[in-house]
This record gives C-alpha cells, structure tokens and sequence, in this order.
C-alpha cells in the first residue's frame, strides 16, 4: 500500500474546548475549516503526522487507548509554559532509557500527549549509513 497522506482523527466530548487547546494552549496552526458555522470542524498541522501502533492500554477498554507523540524542540521550556496555562499534567520531563527527553500531558478529554525532546547526540539525529 502507497500511503499518500494521513492524519489523526479525534472525535472529543466538547468540540469547542478542545479545539481551544489544540489551537490557542498548544499552539498548533490551523491548516482547514470546515463544516457547518455553528460547530465547525478544524485540521491542525501536527509536524509529519505519523502514527505509531505500540504498547498495550493500561485497563481494557471498549476502544484502543490513544496517545499523540509530539516532538518539540524544549521539553523542559514547554512542559513549563502549558503547567502556567493549567494544562494537566501527567509526567515531568525525563530522560527514557532509550535516549528521548519525554513530558506527559492530557488534553481536555484526557488524551495522552508525549511531548518528546531528541537530543543532538541521539541515533534518530544521525546519518545511519
């Protein structure tokens, strides 16, 4: 399968609050509009918009857990700026043992945000051929 284009569905219990943080909170720039005035649908650039498949949910559930990855280029500075905004947080910044700088955050329905750091000296930054 050629995959040409893909993104992120997110379906949340309050359109407006959510929205609200994704764009004003986050700050992530509306890439589309659309739909019906009085409750409109928005697309946001979110870096390459990958998905990555991992891990297990941590109690069943009746659909698979969801967690967005970001990648920002200050951890520490961002974690900071969204607790100012009252954003819960579920993880301070660390180190993982395989070498990213990762923060947990929740957005309004409590979707789980990894805001990842990768360092300069870390494989993912460097030429592997």
């Amino acid at each position: 399968m050629e995959i040409l284009s893909s993104r992120t569905l997110l379906r949340p219990n309050n359109l407006e609050r959510t929205q609200a943080f994704y764009r004003d909170i986050l700050g992530l720039a509306i890439f589309r509009v659309f739909g019906p005035p009085q409750s409109p649908g928005m697309v946001f650039f979110c870096g390459n918009g990958l998905l990555e498949v991992a891990g297990q949910a941590e109690a069943p559930a009746s659909a698979p857990q969801l967690s967005l990855w970001m990648q920002v280029r200050d951890v520490e500075v961002e974690y900071q700026r969204l607790e100012q905004h009252g954003v819960t947080m579920l993880r301070e910044p660390r180190t993982e043992h395989w070498g990213l700088i990762e923060a947990w955050i929740a957005d309004p329905d409590g979707v789980q945000i990894v805001l990842v750091q990768i360092p300069h000296d870390h494989p993912l930054r460097q030429d592997q051929r």
